[in-house]
């Protein structure tokens, strides 16, 4: 009788735990498909390595299927950015591919006003500082020096603008050169600042119609990007690059590996 009145207990909280619910975590292809549309990046024939990947990416983020990841991505910009991160890579070195930076110097050499250099993909800033470097030990002033960086990269892009190295970064340098343009502390190398101001760095895509925002270069650089994309999107990427040129004549310089 009266036990409306009686003190209730209280409610006990209702905890979802996500090692309950169902995992889903085996069709990729929406997400490889949505990946390829933004990035131009390509997972073909490595679909085992793209979906476990995804799948560690999802679990650090207590989502348990890759429909849930798709959904996400699409309105979370962050969380976007976070997957281009994690699904990119930026395997570079200072001076990689040298003769290609030594036939650009002998060309801005020829040039006596200052020049505007593109490097897409920068990845972790290793190319365009070779190329400051090199037109430096050139003899090109500074002043005349304005090189512009871009990844889609946004984490590779920190470290551009940090310039922090490790040994094996400069493993092709002289200990002449690591002398003159690194700082040696901790078992890192600095790079100076005299060539880091030589250089800007963006997070952009270059399938992004802002890309254009950054305007036209005597030279443009792009090594080792489009061999993650398949063959309509390598010549679409192509006249993308060729379009930020100043001059129609003068051409793209293209990584060994990136064949049409």
């Amino acid at each position: 009788m009266f036990s409306f009145f009686k003190k209730k207990s209280p409610d006990k909280e209702i905890v979802v735990n996500s090692s309950t619910l169902e995992e889903d975590f085996h069709t990729v292809e929406p997400i490889a498909n949505y990946f390829k549309n933004e990035t131009g990046v390509t997972f073909d024939k490595q679909e085992e390595v793209l979906k476990n990947r995804l799948k560690l990416f999802c679990k650090q983020r207590d989502m348990y299927s890759f429909s849930q990841l798709l959904i996400s991505i699409q309105s979370d910009t962050a969380l976007k950015q976070s997957l281009i991160d994690h699904l990119t890579t930026n395997e570079t070195y200072f001076y990689r591919e040298f003769k290609q930076i030594e036939q650009l110097v002998a060309l801005v050499k020829k040039k006596i006003q200052s020049v505007t250099i593109l490097c897409a993909p920068s990845s972790t800033g290793e190319e365009p500082y070779t190329i400051a470097i090199a037109l430096l030990e050139a003899g090109i002033p500074a002043s005349n020096i304005h090189i512009v960086g871009i990844d889609i990269n946004a984490q590779a892009i920190k470290k551009a603008n940090e310039a922090i190295y490790t040994q094996r970064d400069v493993m092709q340098l002289s200990s002449e050169i690591i002398a003159k343009y690194f700082i040696y502390k901790d078992t890192k190398y600095i790079l100076k600042e005299n060539v880091k101001e030589l250089v800007t760095f963006h997070v952009a895509n270059i399938f992004d119609a802002s890309f254009k925002s950054l305007g036209s270069f005597d030279f443009v650089f792009s090594r080792n990007m489009l061999i993650y994309f398949d063959k309509e999107t390598k010549l679409k990427a192509k006249k993308i690059l060729q379009n930020m040129r100043k001059e129609t004549t003068t051409g793209v310089f293209f990584g060994h590996a990136d064949l049409f």
